[in-house]
């Protein structure tokens, strides 16, 4: 890769994580229990390898497919990778996501539940699950409505699914903060530990506010390829 591109990225990769570090900070939190996942949606394999080189390991694509195409050969060569589905799944590509991704944070319905416990099954591969919360109750957006949550982890939790906790998006062009705090209470009312909240424009309060895992895209890529 040019220098340039190396550099520009390991600029972009050190300024997030430094940002990260100084929101754990003023909440009192260790910056090394946040993982950073660098969306890396949209994005070709050459603008994905300088920030491996600079030393990012957990990436985040929204399609099946669009990771199938990108990351088998960029795995190869940094078999450290964790990639993470961080868009809508559907059923019928459950046995695809649990042989490619190592975590799942779009897990909304019962039906998706059944297909992953039985893709988790046959291939003998079990990544994470998040459950997604439609925390702004939004109808176009994915997501378990906040009263049918109970009852989807109980399904969770019979299928044997690695529950690793809960995601959500909060709606656009408002204050992020109140959805944070509520999806936190949530995951603590449920005994789970792990939180995926917050992007580009609000990480830093989502860290603030229990993040275990940020998803950031633009901070780290710029627009989308």
């Amino acid at each position: 890769m040019p220098p340039s591109e190396a550099l520009d990225a390991a600029a972009a990769l050190d300024a997030v994580r430094a940002r990260i570090t100084h929101a754990a900070a003023l909440a009192g939190r260790d910056p090394g229990a946040i993982e950073l996942i660098a969306v890396s949606k949209t994005h070709p394999a050459a603008a994905i390898a300088p920030l491996i080189a600079a030393g990012q390991i957990s990436f985040g694509e929204n399609r099946v497919q669009e990771a199938a195409a990108k990351w088998p050969g960029l795995r190869a060569t940094s078999p450290a990778i964790r990639l993470h589905l961080v868009g809508q799944l559907q059923s019928n590509k459950a046995a695809e996501a649990v042989a490619l991704f190592d975590a799942i944070h779009s897990l909304d319905r019962i039906s998706l539940v059944t297909a992953l416990a039985h893709a988790m099954e046959k291939a003998e591969r079990r990544p994470d699950c998040f459950v997604q919360v439609n925390i702004g109750a939004e109808p176009q957006k994915g997501g378990v409505a906040i009263a049918d949550l109970p009852a989807l982890l109980r399904e969770v939790r019979a299928a044997g699914l690695p529950l690793a906790g809960l995601m959500a998006v909060p709606p656009a062009d408002t204050e992020a903060a109140p959805y944070f705090a509520l999806l936190a209470k949530l995951a603590r009312e449920h005994g789970l530990a792990g939180l995926s909240m917050g992007m580009s424009g609000d990480f830093e309060t989502a860290v603030m506010l229990g993040a275990t895992h940020v998803r950031v895209g633009t901070a780290l890529f710029g627009g989308r390829g």
